[in-house]
């Protein structure tokens, strides 16, 4: 069956209209003439036929294989255009418009955080992502997404991989760039003994990781493993969320001074280590809540040894079954929130009932972005701008910052 590519759906598929409905497509663009078996709503063995002006040589020869990135065959230029698409599509769905930016998208190989899957082989072991759709791993020495630090790290995930992995089993190995070294933590190994205990902390050392954390416990720590935000320097607990590129935190914490101009007094909501409490309070009192207690000792420990900055106040404290009421906003000029995935839907709910002039959503989700939005705006506030921000390059993983205002 021959078919046209008519859209790319978000995770990247293509879709064309066929006999019956949709007809997905990974891997193909729009415009594009495919032909291949019909399959209920899937295209197998897809041939391109006439192929768009948009697309490209893949620049890792690993794409076809590796599940890690979905749009290298396509040029940047059309990947931003999609992806703002994309946010500008969750808006219209909500019935809102604003002015987009210019997407800010990080360069290659500047991934400085990412967790990678490992297995014990017979001749050693095997470390990488998995293929589309599939339990299979694919070796990527030549990653154009990861930061050549974490390239780096892969021999030292190879060994603990055949330390403390299994033939069965799998192995989440979860990798970050600090200013000291790999930070390394890994869940699915074998359950610790005082054996490989000892045998952990020598290839943490032999390989000069900062730390090591295996399941729920730190086996070693050769150096904090410290990441800067602004003048003060952070150790996160083992595992926690930091943004993926050095380059998109930058844009994002750019945007957010921004948009929160010089308010003496800020609220940050789901404040996660520091990402925007800790340069913000360079000019301003903060009010940093975080649900989760580790990264708010965190958040604190490293406001406290910095020195020179406004006050922060670090409250733990779930966010989604305990919002800041409306009069915990009095006399604040700005807010920052940053949720997760799922929004902020009951603290956008009682924010909504302050009078905070001024509101800096950050959210890797246009969908629950724009829901909460809607909120914000018949509320009184108008949505001034926002900025995609493309930290994930090659994914269908969308970003943003905006600006909200009375």
């Amino acid at each position: 069956m021959k078919l046209t590519i008519a859209r790319l759906g978000h995770h990247g598929d293509g879709i064309a209209e066929g006999p019956e409905g949709p007809v997905y497509v990974p891997g193909m663009l729009p415009g594009e003439e495919v032909e291949g078996d019909l399959q209920g709503s899937q295209l197998t063995s897809p041939k391109i036929v006439t192929p768009s002006a948009d697309r490209v040589k893949p620049p890792c020869a690993h794409a076809k294989s590796c599940g890690g990135c979905l749009m290298q065959h396509a040029r940047d230029s059309f990947v931003a255009d999609w992806k703002l698409g994309i946010v500008r599509g969750a808006l219209a769905g909500q019935g809102l418009e604003a002015p987009l930016r210019p997407i800010l998208t990080s360069p290659p190989r500047s991934r400085r955080r990412a967790t990678l899957a490992g297995r014990r082989t017979k001749g050693g072991a095997l470390i990488g992502f998995h293929a589309r759709g599939s339990d299979t791993i694919i070796a990527v020495p030549n990653c154009q997404l990861l930061h050549p630090d974490l390239m780096g790290a892969v021999p030292a995930l190879e060994t603990l991989v055949r330390t403390g992995g299994s033939r069965t089993g799998e192995l989440a190995l979860t990798v970050t760039r600090s200013l000291a070294g790999p930070d390394v933590a890994v869940q699915g190994g074998k359950p610790l003994d005082a054996t490989l205990r000892l045998d952990l902390a020598r290839v943490a050392e032999a390989h000069g990781l900062s730390r090591l954390s295996w399941g729920d416990e730190v086996v070693a720590l050769r150096a904090a493993p410290m990441q800067r935000m602004g003048r003060a320097l952070v150790a996160p607990p083992p595992g926690a969320f930091l943004q993926a590129t050095e380059e998109g935190e930058a844009a994002l914490l750019a945007t957010v001074t921004e948009a929160v101009g010089d308010a003496p007094r800020i609220v940050d909501l789901f404040a996660g280590c520091g990402t925007f409490t800790l340069p913000l309070s360079e000019r301003a009192d903060v009010l940093a809540a975080e649900g989760d207690a580790a990264m708010m000792a965190a958040l604190d420990k490293g406001w406290r040894q910095a020195g020179g900055l406004h006050r922060v106040i670090c409250e733990t404290r779930d966010l989604f079954r305990r919002p800041l009421e409306p009069d915990e906003f009095k006399g604040v000029g700005a807010v920052v929130i940053d949720p997760p995935r799922a929004g902020a839907e009951a603290q956008v709910a009682t924010l909504a009932h302050s009078r905070v002039p001024v509101i800096a959503m950050v959210s890797c989700n246009p969908i629950t972005f724009a829901r909460d939005a809607k909120v914000l705006v018949a509320a009184g506030w108008r949505l001034d701008w926002v900025q995609v921000v493309d930290q994930f390059r090659w994914s269908s993983h969308v970003e943003l910052a905006a600006r909200f205002s009375l």
